[in-house]
C-alpha cells in the first residue's frame, strides 16, 4: 500500500507541476476537511467489515432490510394555495399521475391562527398556501380522496390544534376510525422558534401543546406520526450541515423528554416520530448526514431503555432544498433539484418531495409541478438505483464523512444538554445565533465566488429565459373566505359552540388535553381563529 501511494503522489505532483497539493484539499463549511482521494487507511479503525446491514442496529445502512429494493420511497409533494377547492383539484390530479401520498402547504394567516376575516389578513388569504378556517375547509380539500388510502403529511406547527382536529373530523365524517388515520402533522414548535417564526405562543406553552398531540394519537391514533422533527428549516436558513443534525436531533430529544414527563412510556410514541430534512448540493455530505442522523437518533433513544427496536429507528422524509433554487435561469434548477433528490434517496429517505424549477419565483405551475414529480418517478423505474440497498456502504469517503459528523453533531448536541435542553437553549438565543453565524459564512463565501452558483456568480448567461408563473388572484380568495364564513357562522349551534369554547377555555387552565377538547370544538363548527383566541386568553 505504501509503495502505490508514493506512486500515486509522484504521479500528483507530476499533473499539477507548479500547483502545491493542499490546494486540492477543501474544507466544508462543517470545518470538515475534504481530501482528493480516500483509501482503507482513513476508516481503518471502524471496523466496516463486521459492522452494518440495513434493517438492523444502528441503521447506518437503511431504517429497514429491504429498503427501495421491496419497496421505493414514497413520492410526496408539498402543495397547496388559493382555496381548499383550487387545492383539492390539483390533489387529485397528481394522486391519478402516481404520487401515493399528499403533503399540504397552508397559507400564513392559518399558520398564525387567525381566520381569513381578521384584521390585516386580506393580503396573505391563500397567497402562499390553502386557506383553511373551518373543518368545512378540511373538508373540501379532501373531498373525493379517500383517507383509508392516502397518507396526509400537514406543515402546520403554530396553530396545530385547531387544523390537526379539523382533519380528525374531517376523516371522522368521511366514516374513518381514527386508527385507521395515516400520515405526519409537522407539530415542530421549537424549530418555529429557531428560523420559521410561526409560533403563537411561548416556549412552554408551545411544549405542553407538543406533548398533548403525542399523547393524544399514541393513544388513538397508532398509524400516525404525532411530529416530524424537522431540520430542513433550519438549513433553509443557512445552517451547515452539522449544524442541522445537532439541532434537529436535540429538538427530537427535547420532545421525547417532554411526552415521558408526561408519563408515556417510549414505545408508546417513539415509534411514530418522523423527522424531516433538507437535502442541498453538497452531494456526498448529504448522503452521510442521513447515515448519520439514524447512528445517533438510536444511541440517543437507547438511554430511555426502550423494549421495541422500532423506537430507536430514525425514519425520515426529505425535500430537495429550496434555498438552492435561483431565479436566474430557472431551468438549471431541473438539475439542482435532481442531484439532491439522489443525494436524499441514497442516503435512505422514506420519502421525497422534489421542488418545482419556478418556486424561486412563485408557487409552482401544473407543468413545473408535473417536472418534479417525474423526476422521482424517473429515478425510481429508469435508473437501477432501486435494485442495490445502500449503493455507498462501505466507501472510504462516505464512511469517514459519517463518522465526523456525527462528532460534530454530537458536540452540538451536548452542548444544548449542558444549557439545560433545547427549550431554555432557545430562550437564551444561542442556537438561532449559531444558525445565523453560519449563513453570514455562506453567503460570504457566495459574495466573493468561492462558492460557485451557476447562472448567479459565475458562467451567466444573456438569455433572459421567460417562464409561465402560477398567479393567485387574491382578492377571489379572499372574497370566497369571507362568504363561507359568513354562511357557517349563520348555520351553526351557537349555543354548543359557547359550551364547546368554554370547556376549552377550563381544560387549558386545569391541563386537560387540549387536542381532545378542540375536536369537540371543531364537531360544532369552531373556527381556527376561535380555537386560537381561547387559548391566546388562557
Amino acid at each position: 500500500m505504501t509503495n502505490k501511494k508514493e506512486k500515486w503522489e509522484k504521479l500528483v505532483k507530476k499533473e499539477l507541476s507548479k500547483k502545491s497539493f493542499n490546494h486540492l484539499i477543501k474544507t466544508s463549511p462543517e470545518g470538515i476537511k475534504i481530501k482528493p482521494l480516500y483509501t482503507n487507511g482513513d476508516i481503518k479503525n471502524y471496523n466496516i467489515e463486521n459492522e452494518d446491514f440495513p434493517g438492523i442496529e444502528p441503521y447506518k445502512r437503511g431504517s429497514k432490510a429491504t429498503m427501495y429494493t421491496n419497496k421505493a420511497w414514497t413520492i410526496r409533494q408539498y402543495a397547496g394555495f388559493a382555496t381548499a377547492k383550487d387545492s383539492n383539484e390539483f390533489y387529485k390530479n397528481i394522486l391519478n399521475s402516481g404520487q401515493k401520498g399528499l403533503s399540504v402547504a397552508f397559507d400564513l394567516p392559518t399558520h398564525r391562527g387567525y381566520d381569513s376575516d381578521y384584521n390585516n389578513m386580506k393580503e396573505e388569504v391563500g397567497k402562499a398556501g390553502v386557506a383553511i378556517d373551518s373543518v368545512e375547509d378540511m373538508k373540501i380539500l379532501f373531498q373525493n380522496i379517500d383517507l383509508n388510502n392516502i397518507t396526509v403529511s400537514m406543515t402546520i406547527s403554530g396553530a396545530v390544534l385547531p387544523v390537526l382536529a379539523a382533519f380528525i373530523v374531517t376523516a371522522e365524517e368521511q366514516g374513518i376510525k381514527k386508527e385507521n388515520i395515516r400520515g405526519t402533522i409537522q407539530n415542530d414548535i421549537l424549530k418555529e422558534f429557531l428560523v420559521r417564526n410561526t409560533f403563537i405562543y411561548p416556549p412552554y406553552d408551545s411544549m405542553r401543546i407538543v406533548s398533548d398531540i403525542i399523547e393524544y394519537t399514541s393513544k388513538n391514533m397508532p398509524k400516525f406520526n404525532s411530529i416530524s422533527i424537522s431540520g430542513y428549516h433550519i438549513h433553509e436558513a443557512g445552517a451547515n450541515l452539522a449544524l442541522e443534525l445537532g439541532l434537529t436531533l436535540s429538538n427530537g430529544l427535547e420532545y421525547t423528554k417532554y411526552a415521558i414527563d408526561r408519563g408515556l412510556n417510549i414505545d408508546s410514541f417513539a415509534p411514530r416520530l418522523s423527522f424531516f430534512f433538507a437535502s442541498g448540493m453538497n452531494f456526498y455530505m448529504e448522503i452521510a448526514k442521513l447515515r448519520a442522523a439514524r447512528i445517533i437518533w438510536c444511541k440517543l433513544i437507547e438511554q430511555f431503555s426502550p423494549k421495541k427496536q422500532e423506537s430507536k429507528i430514525l425514519r425520515t422524509h426529505c425535500q430537495t432544498s429550496g434555498w438552492s433554487l435561483q431565479a436566474t435561469e430557472p431551468y438549471n434548477n431541473i438539475v439542482r433539484t435532481t442531484i439532491e433528490a439522489m443525494a436524499s434517496i441514497f442516503g435512505g429517505t422514506q420519502s421525497l418531495h422534489t421542488n418545482s424549477f419556478d418556486e424561486a419565483l412563485a408557487l409552482p405551475t401544473d407543468f413545473s409541478a408535473n417536472i418534479a414529480r417525474n423526476t422521482q418517478l424517473i429515478l425510481q423505474n429508469e435508473t437501477g438505483i432501486t435494485n442495490v440497498i445502500d449503493p455507498f456502504g462501505g466507501s472510504y469517503l462516505i464512511e469517514k464523512l459519517t463518522k465526523q459528523l456525527i462528532e460534530k453533531a454530537n458536540y452540538i448536541i451536548n452542548k444544548i444538554n449542558s444549557l439545560g435542553g433545547m427549550t431554555k437553549a432557545i430562550i437564551e438565543g444561542y442556537p438561532k445565533q449559531w444558525i445565523e453565524e453560519s449563513a453570514i459564512i455562506k453567503q460570504a463565501h457566495i459574495d466573493s465566488n468561492n462558492e460557485t452558483i451557476i447562472g448567479l456568480n459565475k458562467y451567466k448567461s444573456n438569455n433572459q429565459v421567460k417562464i409561465k408563473l402560477r398567479n393567485i388572484d387574491n382578492n377571489i380568495v379572499y372574497k370566497e373566505q369571507i362568504k363561507n364564513l359568513k354562511t357557517l357562522k349563520n348555520i351553526r349551534d351557537n349555543k354548543r359552540l359557547m359550551f364547546a369554547l368554554k370547556n376549552l377555555e377550563i381544560g387549558a387552565k386545569q391541563n386537560k388535553n387540549l387536542l381532545d377538547l378542540c375536536i369537540d370544538a371543531i364537531r360544532v363548527r369552531a373556527t381556527i381563529g376561535e380555537i386560537s383566541h381561547v387559548l391566546e386568553k388562557v
